[in-house]
């Protein structure tokens, strides 16, 4: 399986822009620049991008887990932080914090834990990040 996405950029880093597209027409020539990178404007950035693929990715493992294992979720709910801080002349993604609640009949907490656990350690996004990556898991 191949997913693809289109970046196209111009005019020079701080003052410049461009647009992100993906195969599936979710993004579609969706904006993202300096501002909507580093400060609030309207638009995305890969920061974002990456949080949404990791919060989407760990969730959906977690569910898979939970079926392997005869449990059926109510809900889970998963926000995902990212951190891009200064490294050298450039910036790094230090950090990944993914933060989980979910509702799942007949499971108790030692289960939870460990199947969360396993989703996060297994998920692919979680795989690809050269970042640290924590997670929050709380059973409701």
């Amino acid at each position: 399986m191949i997913r693809k996405a289109k970046a196209v950029w111009r005019g020079s880093g701080r003052a410049g822009s461009g647009h992100l597209s993906t195969d599936s027409g979710v993004l579609a020539e969706t904006l993202y620049s300096f501002k909507t990178r580093f400060e609030n404007e309207k638009g995305t950035n890969p920061e974002e991008l990456i949080a949404a693929a990791h919060a989407g990715c760990f969730t959906m493992a977690l569910a898979f887990q939970l079926q392997g294992e005869g449990f059926t979720p109510t809900e889970i709910e998963t926000e995902c932080a990212v951190t891009l801080e200064p490294d050298g002349k450039g910036f790094r993604i230090s950090r990944s914090a993914l933060t989980l609640c979910a509702r799942v009949p007949k499971l108790d907490a030692t289960a939870f834990a460990r199947l969360a656990g396993e989703a996060e350690k297994n998920c692919p996004v979680s795989k690809v990040l050269n970042a640290a990556i924590t997670l929050d898991a709380k059973l409701v």
